[in-house]
């Protein structure tokens, strides 16, 4: 999207098979329930949805974060459906599971439509941003029926008087839905008490606020080969076997050799210390303990200049692209 270098996106689907370095610009993604004969394969970087919400709603990421926001207008310019009732998001673009065109079923393949779940999540951010959820509460309700059962899906073609649809009204999809019932009950409940109700405390505590010691870390691997980090950080190198490391922070003029530490999760790793005044790259290899076999070539991290990492011209550098739309992890 013009303006907006980097964004979340829907699925990384990197692999140390189809992408090196876990770039989210590289790598496809294959979309069921698509209209037979048509394009079912698209880059990844291109399919968003608004699940990075989750990490404002648990206290991850602020909501004034810069890339939650970028997010935001990607997704409402790609997905936020506008309707007399009340705005609504469809799931993810080139969805085909909903209602067809023509107004027949879902048989297969189909045509996603706007969720009005996703308006009560919408609603939550609004209210951890600290603004009105009333617009959102309306919308809900606008969009039930009878009495008063939300639907999973509402109509955003031209009405179909032959077909019982109209702009903003029931689809055939499930009513009640009663996952959006529950995001309903609990926006009522976040907007009492003008706070989100799922918010966890002591992950918004560490994230957000920054309370308690946390030191940086990027995380290197085989498939997700950083090309640099800022001085200060915790360089961590991972990797799901035992291995000893030997690196070097001064050209090879000194090395060290560090055997890896073992998690529950069987995930192997060293952490390197990159010294606030440090200017030389870190450099390493690999032994592999099990097989007693050395890995044969040297892996580098640079380290950036301090200015360079003052700027903020400096993201986790995990890519070797500037172009593009990324995902972005979190540590």
């Amino acid at each position: 999207m013009p303006g907006i270098s980097r964004h979340y996106i829907r699925v990384n689907p990197a692999s140390s098979v189809d992408c090196a370095d876990e770039d989210p610009n590289c790598g496809t993604l294959v979309l069921a329930n698509q209209t037979p004969g048509a394009r079912y394969e698209f880059p990844a970087k291109e399919i968003v949805d608004a699940g990075f919400l989750e990490l404002v709603r648990y206290g991850i990421r602020s909501a004034d974060d810069p890339v939650i926001k970028a997010s935001l207008r990607v997704v409402d310019a790609v997905l936020k459906v506008d309707t007399p009732l009340g705005p609504a998001w469809r799931r993810y673009n080139h969805d085909g599971y909903g209602q067809r065109d023509d107004g027949s079923s879902y048989i297969g393949w189909g045509k996603g439509r706007p969720w009005p779940l996703l308006t009560g999540e919408r609603g939550h951010y609004e209210i951890a941003a600290g603004r009105d959820a009333s617009l959102y509460l309306r919308a809900l309700e606008n969009f039930s029926q009878g009495i008063g059962l939300i639907p999973e899906q509402i109509w955003d073609g031209p009405d179909l008087p032959s077909s019982y649809l109209r702009f903003g009204g029931i689809t055939d999809a499930a009513m009640p839905l009663l996952w959006a019932h529950s995001e309903h009950v609990k926006l009522h409940r976040s907007a009492a008490d003008g706070k989100v109700f799922e918010l966890v405390e002591p992950v918004y505590e560490r994230y957000v606020r920054g309370n308690g010691e946390r030191r940086s870390i990027e995380v290197w691997k085989l498939n997700h080969q950083v090309q640099a980090v800022s001085p200060g950080m915790l360089l961590r190198i991972q990797a799901d076997c035992r291995f000893l490391l030997h690196w070097t922070s001064d050209d090879w003029q000194h090395s060290v050799d560090t055997r890896s530490q073992g998690t529950a999760i069987g995930i192997e790793f060293v952490d390197v210390p990159v010294h606030e005044n440090q200017k030389d790259r870190i450099r390493f290899t690999f032994l592999w303990i099990q097989e007693n076999r050395w890995e044969g070539k040297d892996y580098t991290v640079n380290v950036l200049e301090q200015d360079v990492a003052a700027n903020g011209r400096f993201n986790s550098g995990r890519r070797k692209k500037a172009q593009g739309k990324h995902a972005v992890s979190f540590a």
